[in-house]
């Protein structure tokens, strides 16, 4: 079987010093990868040894030349076991790795992938180390179409840009090669590392227990195996939501037991009725730019929440004349008007509330709390189906009281369909009860509706929340 091999091609090669070192080092001194690092100038015809020129187009820097680094490429295979032997070619067939910050991202499932494409005995991986503005783009439509390159990837460490492609180099060869066979004396300690599965790595710590008035979670101490395994789920999943809320969506749903639910749900990600996870959530004010999206959000929850009597129409127009981008333009113009966004980590609007204090209020609101000015309707409160059934109105209900709340009022008001039992036991829960009726109109169509009120209780000095 041959030994795994990866070419790096630079104009400084002495930037790969590095891989003599670590685990890298030793699994090539050991045999176990084939690393070889070319001077990219090797291959020049000029005196100048030029590798780059001004780009076509103009604009800053320089942009290195396609036909000097396919030579460079093609000179990868062949191989000189010493200086005085006549050299040989390897017969393997290429992967070509690009690093640019335009390319995929790197993520361990790639790393994996790669260590398993060079562990076969029929490809070798070449590096090719950008500088300068970078590589020629029709280098790689080159490669593409080159006999004996299995294929060529472009590939990106992060958002952001080195000053060339070693750095990447470096990254990319120790995330592989750790990978390989007979690299890591224990080839578990990948299990369960970042990445390894859609989790971060849980915290790990050492001797001494105590330090410097830091102790060490105590669970880690008990000598009670599986409750170290959960305090490390925990912790994963937590960490996870709140640093990589992304990498939970990899998750498959129906391996999450209660406990996993529940700390999830502490971080604010709950299980959609799509049966996706969702979050975690945060619910702010909503801005001026919002108001497009509200009016997506509204056209499509306002009809769910209609009585099936409703016609289509009367939707329609209610729609139209209360729930266009014009209508919350308007709500967010407004002082008085205090509108909320329940959204996803990725800014994805799952749901809104409307908020209406002092003279902002509708018809129908109750009458005998301390003067109407001291209310405030809650005029909205809607989310996405998907979003529905998870405990997420729980807390756009809760963020809305506590606005409503912040403007010093002493209750908070709404109305909702008089035949709507499931709505009214909802609210119940956070406190309102039913205090009369009033007729709430949709398209021109009259229907009745009931309505609840909640109090604030006074705080211990006497004052209203």
């Amino acid at each position: 079987m041959s030994t795994p091999r990866i070419d790096v091609v630079s104009i400084f090669p002495e930037y790969l010093a590095p891989l003599d070192l670590s685990l890298v080092g030793k699994a090539r001194t050991s045999g176990l990868v084939d690393l070889r690092v070319h001077d990219l100038r090797d291959v020049t015809t000029d005196r100048h040894r030029s590798v780059d020129d001004a780009p076509f187009g103009g604009g800053a820097g320089m942009v290195m030349r396609p036909d000097v680094w396919l030579r460079a490429i093609e000179a990868t295979a062949q191989h000189r076991p010493d200086p005085s032997a006549e050299p040989t070619t390897d017969p393997r067939e290429v992967l070509v790795l690009v690093p640019t910050p335009s390319g995929v991202p790197l993520t361990q499932a790639t790393l994996a992938d790669l260590a398993t494409t060079l562990a076969s005995p029929d490809v070798r991986a070449v590096i090719t180390c950008g500088r300068y503005e970078g590589i020629d783009a029709r280098l790689v439509e080159r490669l593409a179409d080159t006999p004996g390159v299995r294929a060529v990837h472009e590939l990106s460490l992060g958002d952001y840009v080195l000053n060339g492609g070693e750095v990447a180099a470096l990254a990319m060869i120790e995330g592989v090669v750790r990978l390989l066979p007979g690299v890591l004396g224990n080839p578990e300690s990948v299990v369960e590392e970042s990445f390894s599965q859609p989790l971060l790595e849980y915290p790990v710590y050492t001797r001494p227990a105590d330090w410097d008035g830091l102790e060490v979670p105590a669970v880690l101490t008990s000598g009670h195996h599986g409750a170290v395994q959960r305090w490390r789920r925990d912790v994963a999943l937590t960490r996870t939501a709140r640093r990589r809320p992304a990498l939970l969506r990899e998750l498959a749903v129906a391996d999450l037991d209660v406990r996993d639910r529940a700390v999830l749900a502490e971080a604010g990600v709950v299980v959609g009725r799509d049966g996706r996870l969702l979050g975690p959530v945060r619910v702010r004010p909503a801005a001026p730019d919002d108001a497009a999206r509200l009016a997506d959000v509204a056209a499509i929850t306002f009809p769910l929440a209609c009585p099936d009597s409703t016609t289509l129409g009367e939707v329609r127009a209610h729609v139209a004349e209360h729930l266009s981008v014009a209508s919350f333009e308007a709500h967010l113009a407004d002082p008085e008007h205090l509108v909320l966004v329940l959204e996803d980590h990725d800014g994805e609007l799952l749901g809104y509330a409307l908020v209406l204090v002092g003279a902002a209020q509708g018809d129908g609101a109750p009458v005998g709390v301390d003067g109407q000015d001291c209310l405030a309707e809650l005029s909205k409160l809607y989310l996405l189906p998907r979003a529905r059934g998870t405990g997420l109105a729980g807390t756009l209900m809760d963020a809305a009281l506590a606005a409503a709340r912040g403007r010093g009022v002493a209750a908070v008001w709404l109305g909702t369909n008089a035949a709507n039992a499931a709505a009214q036991r909802r609210y119940a829960r956070h406190g309102f009860a039913v205090v009369g009726t009033r007729t709430y109109v949709v398209g021109g169509a009259e229907h009745s509706d009931v309505v609840m009120l909640t109090r604030f209780g006074p705080t211990p000095g006497g004052v209203a929340d």
